[in-house]
Protein backbone atom coordinates (compact mmCIF):
# COMPACT_ATOMS: atom_id res chain seq x y z
CA UNK A 1 0.00 0.00 0.00
CA UNK A 2 0.92 3.63 -1.00
CA UNK A 3 2.47 6.07 1.54
CA UNK A 4 0.39 9.17 2.20
CA UNK A 5 2.30 12.06 1.80
CA UNK A 6 0.04 15.09 3.58
CA UNK A 7 0.89 18.60 2.97
CA UNK A 8 -0.61 21.93 4.93
CA UNK A 9 0.28 25.34 5.68
CA UNK A 10 0.54 25.00 9.65
CA UNK A 11 0.70 20.96 10.90
CA UNK A 12 -1.56 20.35 14.06
CA UNK A 13 0.88 17.70 15.88
CA UNK A 14 -0.69 14.99 17.61
CA UNK A 15 -0.53 14.89 21.71
CA UNK A 16 -1.58 13.73 24.64
CA UNK A 17 -4.03 16.60 25.52
CA UNK A 18 -6.11 14.99 22.62
CA UNK A 19 -6.76 18.86 21.59
CA UNK A 20 -7.40 18.64 17.69
CA UNK A 21 -9.96 19.83 15.09
CA UNK A 22 -11.95 17.69 13.32
CA UNK A 23 -9.78 17.67 9.93
CA UNK A 24 -6.59 16.96 11.78
CA UNK A 25 -8.61 14.04 13.56
CA UNK A 26 -9.31 12.85 9.61
CA UNK A 27 -6.16 13.43 8.63
CA UNK A 28 -4.12 11.45 11.82
CA UNK A 29 -6.24 8.64 10.55
CA UNK A 30 -5.17 8.58 6.96
CA UNK A 31 -1.60 9.03 8.01
CA UNK A 32 -2.25 5.82 10.75
CA UNK A 33 -3.96 3.35 7.72
CA UNK A 34 -1.10 4.62 5.43
CA UNK A 35 1.72 4.95 7.38
CA UNK A 36 2.30 8.57 6.09
CA UNK A 37 4.35 11.77 7.03
CA UNK A 38 2.18 15.40 7.95
CA UNK A 39 4.21 18.10 6.77
CA UNK A 40 4.23 22.07 6.70
CA UNK A 41 4.72 24.99 8.81
CA UNK A 42 5.93 24.76 12.54
CA UNK A 43 4.03 27.89 13.23
CA UNK A 44 7.53 29.35 14.46
CA UNK A 45 10.06 31.85 13.27
CA UNK A 46 13.87 31.31 12.58
CA UNK A 47 16.37 34.00 11.78
CA UNK A 48 16.93 32.11 8.85
CA UNK A 49 15.82 29.60 6.73
CA UNK A 50 17.77 26.33 6.73
CA UNK A 51 15.19 23.67 5.63
CA UNK A 52 16.04 21.68 8.76
CA UNK A 53 13.17 19.14 9.15
CA UNK A 54 11.60 18.53 13.31
CA UNK A 55 10.34 14.83 12.64
CA UNK A 56 8.30 13.96 15.71
CA UNK A 57 5.96 11.18 16.26
CA UNK A 58 2.84 10.28 18.37
CA UNK A 59 0.29 7.32 18.64
CA UNK A 60 1.19 6.44 14.88
CA UNK A 61 1.20 9.81 13.18
CA UNK A 62 4.92 11.28 11.76
CA UNK A 63 5.07 14.89 11.39
CA UNK A 64 7.61 16.61 9.66
CA UNK A 65 7.71 20.66 10.58
CA UNK A 66 10.02 23.65 9.49
CA UNK A 67 10.22 27.22 10.66
CA UNK A 68 9.88 30.20 8.69
CA UNK A 69 11.79 33.46 8.49
CA UNK A 70 9.94 36.51 9.66
CA UNK A 71 9.60 37.80 5.77
CA UNK A 72 8.35 34.77 4.79
CA UNK A 73 5.45 34.88 7.56
CA UNK A 74 5.05 38.41 6.45
CA UNK A 75 4.93 37.70 2.70
CA UNK A 76 3.48 34.52 2.18
CA UNK A 77 1.33 34.13 5.33
CA UNK A 78 0.08 37.61 6.33
CA UNK A 79 0.43 38.61 2.90
CA UNK A 80 -0.77 36.65 -0.07
CA UNK A 81 -2.62 34.25 1.61
CA UNK A 82 -4.34 35.86 4.14
CA UNK A 83 -4.54 39.68 2.53
CA UNK A 84 -4.87 38.50 -1.25
CA UNK A 85 -6.30 34.74 -1.54
CA UNK A 86 -8.42 34.78 1.27
CA UNK A 87 -10.48 37.79 0.84
CA UNK A 88 -10.77 37.58 -2.91
CA UNK A 89 -11.60 33.83 -2.67
CA UNK A 90 -14.23 35.00 -0.22
CA UNK A 91 -15.89 38.02 -3.12
CA UNK A 92 -14.00 40.61 -0.77
CA UNK A 93 -11.98 41.70 -3.78
CA UNK A 94 -12.33 45.93 -1.97
CA UNK A 95 -10.60 44.03 1.21
CA UNK A 96 -7.83 42.01 -1.66
CA UNK A 97 -4.27 43.60 -1.58
CA UNK A 98 -2.06 42.99 -4.80
CA UNK A 99 1.34 43.46 -3.45
CA UNK A 100 4.46 42.36 -5.86
CA UNK A 101 6.15 41.46 -2.69
CA UNK A 102 3.54 39.03 -1.23
CA UNK A 103 3.11 37.33 -4.46
CA UNK A 104 7.37 36.56 -4.10
CA UNK A 105 7.11 35.51 -0.46
CA UNK A 106 4.41 33.14 -1.80
CA UNK A 107 5.99 31.83 -4.50
CA UNK A 108 9.05 31.64 -2.19
CA UNK A 109 8.03 29.43 0.68
CA UNK A 110 5.93 27.19 -1.80
CA UNK A 111 9.38 26.74 -3.39
CA UNK A 112 11.19 25.83 -0.37
CA UNK A 113 8.51 23.64 0.62
CA UNK A 114 9.20 21.46 -2.07
CA UNK A 115 12.61 21.57 -1.83
CA UNK A 116 12.31 20.31 1.72
CA UNK A 117 10.17 18.03 1.80
CA UNK A 118 11.09 16.13 -1.37
CA UNK A 119 13.96 13.68 -0.14
CA UNK A 120 10.97 12.85 2.37
CA UNK A 121 9.00 11.79 -0.90
CA UNK A 122 9.45 7.47 -2.12
CA UNK A 123 8.55 6.62 -5.17
CA UNK A 124 5.16 5.30 -4.31
CA UNK A 125 3.95 7.75 -2.28
CA UNK A 126 0.39 10.14 -2.36
CA UNK A 127 1.08 13.32 -1.97
CA UNK A 128 -1.95 15.39 -0.44
CA UNK A 129 -2.06 19.40 -0.69
CA UNK A 130 -4.62 21.13 1.66
CA UNK A 131 -5.30 25.03 1.18
CA UNK A 132 -5.22 27.69 -1.01
CA UNK A 133 -1.34 28.24 1.14
CA UNK A 134 -0.05 25.93 -1.24
CA UNK A 135 -1.60 26.19 -4.55
CA UNK A 136 1.72 25.93 -6.61
CA UNK A 137 3.76 23.45 -4.71
CA UNK A 138 2.71 20.48 -6.93
CA UNK A 139 4.62 22.55 -9.77
CA UNK A 140 8.14 23.52 -7.76
CA UNK A 141 7.87 19.54 -6.76
CA UNK A 142 7.51 18.57 -10.22
CA UNK A 143 10.70 20.50 -10.83
CA UNK A 144 12.03 19.10 -8.21
CA UNK A 145 11.74 15.58 -10.41
CA UNK A 146 8.69 14.10 -8.16
CA UNK A 147 6.48 12.21 -10.66
CA UNK A 148 4.43 10.72 -7.93
CA UNK A 149 0.88 11.12 -7.72
CA UNK A 150 -0.46 14.03 -6.54
CA UNK A 151 -3.94 16.14 -4.69
CA UNK A 152 -4.92 19.25 -3.83
CA UNK A 153 -8.03 20.09 -1.56
CA UNK A 154 -9.52 23.54 -1.53
CA UNK A 155 -11.19 24.51 1.61
CA UNK A 156 -12.59 28.04 0.85
CA UNK A 157 -14.78 28.62 -2.14
CA UNK A 158 -13.23 29.30 -5.35
CA UNK A 159 -14.20 32.54 -6.87
CA UNK A 160 -16.31 33.37 -9.98
CA UNK A 161 -14.15 34.06 -13.41
CA UNK A 162 -15.11 37.53 -13.18
CA UNK A 163 -13.91 38.13 -9.92
CA UNK A 164 -10.67 35.75 -10.18
CA UNK A 165 -9.52 37.70 -13.16
CA UNK A 166 -8.84 41.10 -10.79
CA UNK A 167 -5.34 39.12 -9.41
CA UNK A 168 -2.49 39.62 -11.18
CA UNK A 169 -1.02 36.61 -12.76
CA UNK A 170 -3.90 34.79 -12.33
CA UNK A 171 -3.58 32.63 -15.39
CA UNK A 172 -0.12 31.70 -13.72
CA UNK A 173 -1.52 30.57 -10.52
CA UNK A 174 -4.43 28.24 -11.75
CA UNK A 175 -2.23 26.91 -14.35
CA UNK A 176 0.19 25.53 -11.68
CA UNK A 177 -3.12 23.46 -10.15
CA UNK A 178 -2.31 21.21 -13.39
CA UNK A 179 0.40 19.63 -11.66
CA UNK A 180 -1.78 18.15 -9.50
CA UNK A 181 -3.90 14.86 -10.93
CA UNK A 182 -6.66 15.04 -8.35
CA UNK A 183 -8.32 18.76 -7.05
CA UNK A 184 -11.10 18.91 -4.81
CA UNK A 185 -13.43 21.49 -3.65
CA UNK A 186 -16.37 21.78 -1.33
CA UNK A 187 -19.11 22.12 -3.31
CA UNK A 188 -20.83 22.11 -6.43
CA UNK A 189 -20.86 25.39 -7.17
CA UNK A 190 -17.02 25.91 -6.52
CA UNK A 191 -16.63 23.45 -8.77
CA UNK A 192 -18.51 24.48 -11.62
CA UNK A 193 -16.51 27.97 -10.47
CA UNK A 194 -13.30 26.25 -11.54
CA UNK A 195 -14.51 24.54 -14.36
CA UNK A 196 -15.86 27.44 -16.18
CA UNK A 197 -12.29 29.36 -15.58
CA UNK A 198 -10.04 26.44 -17.09
CA UNK A 199 -12.78 26.54 -20.66
CA UNK A 200 -13.28 30.23 -21.06
CA UNK A 201 -9.47 31.61 -19.52
CA UNK A 202 -7.40 28.58 -20.55
CA UNK A 203 -8.88 27.24 -23.31
CA UNK A 204 -9.83 23.94 -21.59
CA UNK A 205 -11.84 21.35 -22.40
CA UNK A 206 -14.07 18.94 -19.88
CA UNK A 207 -15.10 15.68 -19.85
CA UNK A 208 -17.34 14.57 -16.71
CA UNK A 209 -14.85 14.54 -13.55
CA UNK A 210 -11.59 15.26 -16.42
CA UNK A 211 -10.57 18.88 -17.28
CA UNK A 212 -7.94 18.80 -19.87
CA UNK A 213 -5.99 22.19 -20.41
CA UNK A 214 -3.71 21.60 -23.33
CA UNK A 215 -1.78 18.08 -22.87
CA UNK A 216 -2.33 17.60 -19.34
CA UNK A 217 -5.77 16.57 -18.08
CA UNK A 218 -6.75 16.46 -14.40
CA UNK A 219 -9.88 15.00 -12.38
CA UNK A 220 -11.71 17.94 -10.22
CA UNK A 221 -14.98 17.36 -8.30
CA UNK A 222 -16.98 18.05 -4.78
CA UNK A 223 -16.14 16.27 -2.04
CA UNK A 224 -18.20 18.13 1.12
CA UNK A 225 -15.91 17.76 4.27
CA UNK A 226 -18.17 16.24 7.26
CA UNK A 227 -17.65 16.71 10.88
CA UNK A 228 -16.09 13.44 13.02
CA UNK A 229 -19.70 12.49 13.91
CA UNK A 230 -18.70 9.76 16.40
CA UNK A 231 -15.94 11.80 17.89
CA UNK A 232 -18.97 15.02 18.28
CA UNK A 233 -21.68 13.03 19.52
CA UNK A 234 -19.28 11.54 22.37
CA UNK A 235 -18.44 14.84 23.11
CA UNK A 236 -22.27 16.12 23.16
CA UNK A 237 -22.60 12.93 26.34
CA UNK A 238 -19.41 14.10 28.00
CA UNK A 239 -20.22 15.21 31.79
CA UNK A 240 -18.07 18.52 29.85
CA UNK A 241 -20.57 19.30 27.76
CA UNK A 242 -24.05 18.79 30.34
CA UNK A 243 -21.97 20.63 32.78
CA UNK A 244 -21.73 23.49 30.01
CA UNK A 245 -25.24 22.78 29.19
CA UNK A 246 -26.59 23.27 32.70
CA UNK A 247 -24.28 26.49 33.11
CA UNK A 248 -25.66 27.96 30.00
CA UNK A 249 -29.64 27.11 30.59
CA UNK A 250 -28.83 28.77 34.08
CA UNK A 251 -27.04 31.91 32.85
CA UNK A 252 -30.00 32.95 31.04
CA UNK A 253 -32.43 32.01 33.23
CA UNK A 254 -33.86 28.51 31.89
CA UNK A 255 -36.81 30.86 30.40
CA UNK A 256 -35.17 32.66 28.40
CA UNK A 257 -34.26 31.22 24.91
CA UNK A 258 -31.21 30.96 23.63
CA UNK A 259 -29.32 32.01 20.20
CA UNK A 260 -25.45 30.80 19.73
CA UNK A 261 -23.09 31.74 17.06
CA UNK A 262 -19.08 30.44 16.95
CA UNK A 263 -17.20 31.59 14.41
CA UNK A 264 -13.84 32.87 14.17
CA UNK A 265 -13.37 36.78 14.20
CA UNK A 266 -12.97 37.49 10.38
CA UNK A 267 -14.89 39.69 8.16
CA UNK A 268 -16.15 36.52 5.77
CA UNK A 269 -18.75 35.42 8.49
CA UNK A 270 -21.05 38.34 8.59
CA UNK A 271 -20.68 39.16 12.08
CA UNK A 272 -22.30 42.43 11.67
CA UNK A 273 -24.97 41.72 9.92
CA UNK A 274 -25.85 39.17 12.25
CA UNK A 275 -25.85 41.92 15.01
CA UNK A 276 -28.04 44.20 12.67
CA UNK A 277 -30.15 41.19 11.64
CA UNK A 278 -31.07 40.38 15.74
CA UNK A 279 -30.78 43.91 16.75
CA UNK A 280 -34.26 44.42 14.03
CA UNK A 281 -35.35 41.61 15.08
CA UNK A 282 -35.89 42.94 18.41
CA UNK A 283 -37.18 45.91 17.12
CA UNK A 284 -39.70 44.22 15.30
CA UNK A 285 -40.55 42.23 18.48
CA UNK A 286 -40.37 44.09 21.72
CA UNK A 287 -41.93 41.62 23.95
CA UNK A 288 -38.98 39.62 23.46
CA UNK A 289 -36.52 42.23 24.44
CA UNK A 290 -35.80 40.40 27.94
CA UNK A 291 -36.84 36.73 26.54
CA UNK A 292 -33.97 36.38 24.22
CA UNK A 293 -29.84 36.29 24.70
CA UNK A 294 -27.64 36.13 21.55
CA UNK A 295 -24.17 34.27 22.78
CA UNK A 296 -21.57 35.18 20.17
CA UNK A 297 -18.41 33.51 20.56
CA UNK A 298 -15.80 34.71 18.54
CA UNK A 299 -12.07 33.88 19.26
CA UNK A 300 -9.96 36.26 16.78
CA UNK A 301 -6.97 35.49 14.93
CA UNK A 302 -4.83 36.79 12.00
CA UNK A 303 -4.51 39.65 14.27
CA UNK A 304 -1.37 41.37 12.20
CA UNK A 305 -3.96 42.05 9.47
CA UNK A 306 -5.15 45.32 9.38
CA UNK A 307 -8.61 44.40 7.96
CA UNK A 308 -9.08 41.99 11.19
CA UNK A 309 -7.72 44.73 13.81
CA UNK A 310 -10.41 46.85 12.14
CA UNK A 311 -13.75 43.80 12.43
CA UNK A 312 -12.39 43.70 16.06
CA UNK A 313 -13.18 47.24 16.28
CA UNK A 314 -16.16 47.72 14.53
CA UNK A 315 -18.03 43.98 16.37
CA UNK A 316 -16.97 45.42 19.63
CA UNK A 317 -18.26 49.18 19.01
CA UNK A 318 -21.75 47.39 17.14
CA UNK A 319 -22.37 45.27 20.27
CA UNK A 320 -22.06 47.96 22.68
CA UNK A 321 -24.20 50.32 20.94
CA UNK A 322 -27.18 47.40 20.24
CA UNK A 323 -26.86 46.42 24.45
CA UNK A 324 -26.86 50.25 25.22
CA UNK A 325 -29.89 50.47 23.33
CA UNK A 326 -32.07 47.47 24.41
CA UNK A 327 -30.55 46.35 28.02
CA UNK A 328 -32.37 46.48 31.31
CA UNK A 329 -30.40 46.22 34.80
CA UNK A 330 -31.43 42.54 34.51
CA UNK A 331 -30.72 41.74 30.94
CA UNK A 332 -28.15 42.09 28.19
CA UNK A 333 -29.29 41.16 24.58
CA UNK A 334 -25.71 40.35 23.36
CA UNK A 335 -22.84 38.80 25.00
CA UNK A 336 -19.94 39.15 22.95
CA UNK A 337 -16.68 37.07 23.85
CA UNK A 338 -13.15 36.73 22.42
CA UNK A 339 -12.22 34.09 23.35
CA UNK A 340 -12.47 29.68 22.16
CA UNK A 341 -13.55 27.15 24.36
CA UNK A 342 -12.92 23.52 23.25
CA UNK A 343 -14.96 20.91 21.37
CA UNK A 344 -16.58 19.56 24.45
CA UNK A 345 -17.61 22.50 26.05
CA UNK A 346 -19.19 24.11 23.06
CA UNK A 347 -21.22 20.89 22.54
CA UNK A 348 -23.03 21.58 25.74
CA UNK A 349 -23.33 25.42 24.36
CA UNK A 350 -25.02 24.46 21.15
CA UNK A 351 -27.57 21.93 22.64
CA UNK A 352 -28.82 24.58 25.31
CA UNK A 353 -29.00 26.80 22.56
CA UNK A 354 -32.66 27.32 20.72
CA UNK A 355 -31.50 28.40 17.77
CA UNK A 356 -28.08 28.50 16.08
CA UNK A 357 -26.69 30.97 13.84
CA UNK A 358 -24.43 30.51 11.24
CA UNK A 359 -24.47 33.28 8.66
CA UNK A 360 -21.25 34.05 6.69
CA UNK A 361 -20.91 35.84 3.75
CA UNK A 362 -18.90 33.53 2.14
CA UNK A 363 -17.76 30.18 3.07
CA UNK A 364 -16.30 26.79 1.90
CA UNK A 365 -18.05 24.91 4.51
CA UNK A 366 -18.64 25.98 7.57
CA UNK A 367 -18.77 23.07 10.39
CA UNK A 368 -20.30 25.26 13.03
CA UNK A 369 -23.55 23.97 11.40
CA UNK A 370 -22.77 20.68 11.35
CA UNK A 371 -21.98 20.48 14.85
CA UNK A 372 -24.92 22.72 16.13
CA UNK A 373 -27.24 20.30 14.68
CA UNK A 374 -25.34 17.05 15.38
CA UNK A 375 -25.49 18.42 19.29
CA UNK A 376 -29.40 18.84 19.99
CA UNK A 377 -31.68 16.72 21.13
CA UNK A 378 -33.47 14.90 19.49
CA UNK A 379 -36.57 15.20 21.38
CA UNK A 380 -36.35 18.91 21.41
CA UNK A 381 -34.07 20.34 18.60
CA UNK A 382 -32.91 23.84 18.36
CA UNK A 383 -33.36 25.60 14.99
CA UNK A 384 -30.50 26.39 12.60
CA UNK A 385 -30.60 28.96 10.64
CA UNK A 386 -27.76 28.86 8.05
CA UNK A 387 -26.45 31.35 4.93
CA UNK A 388 -27.51 30.60 1.94
CA UNK A 389 -23.57 31.03 0.95
CA UNK A 390 -21.89 28.11 3.38
CA UNK A 391 -21.20 25.58 1.48
CA UNK A 392 -22.75 23.71 4.45
CA UNK A 393 -26.25 25.05 2.95
CA UNK A 394 -25.94 22.56 -0.28
CA UNK A 395 -26.02 19.79 2.24
CA UNK A 396 -28.27 20.88 4.59
CA UNK A 397 -31.37 22.29 2.99
CA UNK A 398 -33.62 21.61 6.16
CA UNK A 399 -32.27 24.64 7.89
CA UNK A 400 -33.60 27.74 7.32
CA UNK A 401 -31.69 29.51 4.90
CA UNK A 402 -31.02 33.10 4.34
CA UNK A 403 -29.60 36.03 2.81
CA UNK A 404 -27.12 37.53 5.38
CA UNK A 405 -27.22 40.46 4.04
CA UNK A 406 -30.84 41.17 4.45
CA UNK A 407 -31.70 42.11 8.28
CA UNK A 408 -35.38 41.75 7.57
CA UNK A 409 -34.66 38.22 6.68
CA UNK A 410 -32.59 37.75 9.47
CA UNK A 411 -35.21 39.07 12.10
CA UNK A 412 -38.05 36.90 10.19
CA UNK A 413 -35.90 33.55 10.58
CA UNK A 414 -35.22 34.34 14.24
CA UNK A 415 -39.19 34.63 14.36
CA UNK A 416 -39.98 31.78 12.91
CA UNK A 417 -37.30 29.91 14.52
CA UNK A 418 -38.28 30.59 17.86
CA UNK A 419 -42.17 29.95 17.23
CA UNK A 420 -41.43 26.55 14.92
CA UNK A 421 -43.61 23.50 16.07
CA UNK A 422 -41.82 20.87 17.90
CA UNK A 423 -43.23 18.35 15.43
CA UNK A 424 -41.16 20.35 12.49
CA UNK A 425 -38.09 20.80 14.49
CA UNK A 426 -38.14 16.97 14.94
CA UNK A 427 -38.58 16.53 11.00
CA UNK A 428 -36.09 19.26 9.74
CA UNK A 429 -33.27 17.79 12.59
CA UNK A 430 -33.83 14.20 11.49
CA UNK A 431 -33.33 14.73 7.95
CA UNK A 432 -30.25 17.21 8.31
CA UNK A 433 -28.59 14.81 11.42
CA UNK A 434 -29.07 11.71 8.69
CA UNK A 435 -26.91 13.66 6.08
CA UNK A 436 -24.78 14.78 8.72
CA UNK A 437 -23.93 10.75 9.77
CA UNK A 438 -24.01 9.63 5.71
CA UNK A 439 -21.10 12.34 4.80
CA UNK A 440 -19.19 12.76 7.58
CA UNK A 441 -15.09 13.20 7.97
CA UNK A 442 -14.70 9.50 7.68
CA UNK A 443 -16.37 9.47 4.74
CA UNK A 444 -14.67 12.81 3.16
CA UNK A 445 -11.53 11.24 3.97
CA UNK A 446 -11.89 7.78 2.03
CA UNK A 447 -14.01 9.12 -0.61
CA UNK A 448 -11.14 11.70 -1.62
CA UNK A 449 -8.15 9.32 -1.08
CA UNK A 450 -9.57 6.37 -2.76
CA UNK A 451 -9.64 9.04 -5.76
CA UNK A 452 -6.24 9.90 -5.28
CA UNK A 453 -5.26 6.63 -5.23
CA UNK A 454 -6.73 5.46 -8.22
CA UNK A 455 -5.26 8.16 -10.33
CA UNK A 456 -3.20 7.31 -13.29
CA UNK A 457 0.72 6.37 -12.66
CA UNK A 458 2.41 9.14 -13.48
CA UNK A 459 6.25 7.73 -13.02
CA UNK A 460 6.38 7.07 -16.99
CA UNK A 461 3.97 10.19 -17.90
CA UNK A 462 6.74 12.35 -18.79
CA UNK A 463 3.57 14.63 -20.64
CA UNK A 464 2.94 15.61 -16.56
CA UNK A 465 5.88 18.17 -17.20
CA UNK A 466 5.17 19.48 -20.71
CA UNK A 467 2.94 22.59 -19.98
CA UNK A 468 4.98 25.66 -19.39
CA UNK A 469 6.25 26.46 -15.55
CA UNK A 470 4.32 29.49 -14.27
CA UNK A 471 6.17 32.45 -15.05
CA UNK A 472 8.91 30.91 -17.56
Amino acid sequence: MSRLIIVSNRVQKPGPDGAQGGLAVALSAALREHKGIWFGWSGESTDRFTGHIRMDEYDGVRTATVDLEEQDIDEYYNGYANRTLWPLFHYRMDLAEYVRSFGSGYERVNKRFAETMQPLVEPDDAVWVHDYHLIPLAWDLRRQGVKNRMGFFLHTPWPPTRLLVALPHHQRLVQSLFAYDVIGFQTAEWLESFRHYCEKEMGGTIDGDDITVGTRTIKAFACPIGIDYDEFLDAVNSDVAKEAEATMRASVQDSRALIIGVDRLDYSKGLEERFKGFERYLTEHPEMQTQVVMVQIAPPSRSEVKSYQEIRASLEAESGRINGRFAHVDWTPIRYVNKGYPRDKLAGIYRAAKVGLVTPLRDGMNLVAKEYVAAQDPKDPGVLILSRFAGAAQQLTEAILINPYADEEMADAIEQALTMPLEERQRRWKIMMHEIGETDVVWWRETYVNKLMQAHDVKNAEDKLLLDVPGE
